[in-house]
């Protein structure tokens, strides 16, 4: 039998600039999780874009500052539950622009990635305050090599491949990704997963915040495209199994990925 692993995706409506509140509402909805026996030790436990304030450009309320509010419950709650806890923060660059992270914390509560989203989205003047993300990262979850990413990432499958070029097996995508363009956001994270031949955690953001309304839909994608686990509109958490002996046999079958044309990625071949 394939030794699999848990991910969990936290779905929750984020009030607006108020941090203190909104890791109070994302911690209720992982205790009840834990308390009902779902939450498996070692689990990967993903939050949305900005899980403490909203897409805000407002980088004074969202950043983290001194008292790290949104990292500190993300370290607890890793060494509370014996997980690893993924979400969005932002923090100031030296030009003094925010920046747009995803930060992941092992069980000890250990700091073992951080990466800051590449492409701002521009068509919302994110650019105009937030800085520029330069690297695709990957980091080790158990057995799975995981590449994290961020909303409007989802629209450049280039650095996608980056991610699968250093071997990642499974993309989290969180967001603020707005209820008008969830077509998008659906077709999007099933097209990434396809072509990468990789499992595609997809945690979006529900309610309103003062000028858009979100639609949820954070996911769990297979690498054949298929739809695991979904969350529709609804406050509450996704769960799936990740298993690696699926994906290899699947990658082996159907090996796509070894026609990558690296050098067309500015990469060694």
């Amino acid at each position: 039998m394939s030794q699999t692993q848990q991910v969990v995706g936290v779905q929750y409506d984020i009030a607006w600039e108020k941090p203190a509140e909104n890791v109070q509402t994302a911690g209720k909805i992982l205790e009840d999780f834990a308390q009902e026996g779902k939450l498996k030790e070692g689990a990967l436990v993903v939050l949305p874009e900005m899980m403490g304030s909203g897409f805000t450009l407002k980088v004074n309320r969202a950043e983290e500052g001194e008292a790290r509010i949104v990292e500190t419950f993300l370290i607890e709650k890793a060494k509370q539950y014996g997980v690893w806890m993924l979400g969005g923060v932002v923090r100031r660059g030296a030009d003094r622009k925010g920046l747009n992270q995803c930060v992941v914390f092992d069980p000890n509560g250990i700091e073992v990635c951080r990466y800051t989203k590449i492409h701002p989205f521009s068509y919302g003047q994110e650019t105009d305050f937030y800085a520029k993300g330069k690297e695709v990262y990957v980091f080790k979850w158990g057995g799975v090599t995981v590449c994290p990413l961020i909303c409007y990432d989802v629209r450049f499958p280039e650095i996608f491949r980056h991610g699968a070029a250093q071997g990642a097996e499974l993309f989290t995508v969180i967001a603020n990704f707005p209820k008008r363009r969830v077509k998008h956001w659906v077709t999007l994270n099933q097209a990434r997963a396809i072509e990468n031949l990789a499992y595609v955690v997809a945690v979006n953001r529900i309610g309103l915040d003062p000028f858009l309304g979100y639609p949820g839909r954070s996911m769990v994608i297979d690498a054949r495209g298929e739809i695991m686990a979904d969350a529709q509109d609804e406050t509450g958490i996704i769960s799936a199994e990740i298993d690696l002996d699926d994906l290899a046999e699947y990658r082996g079958r159907f090996p796509a990925l070894k026609d990558m044309r690296n050098e067309f990625l500015g990469l060694d071949t």
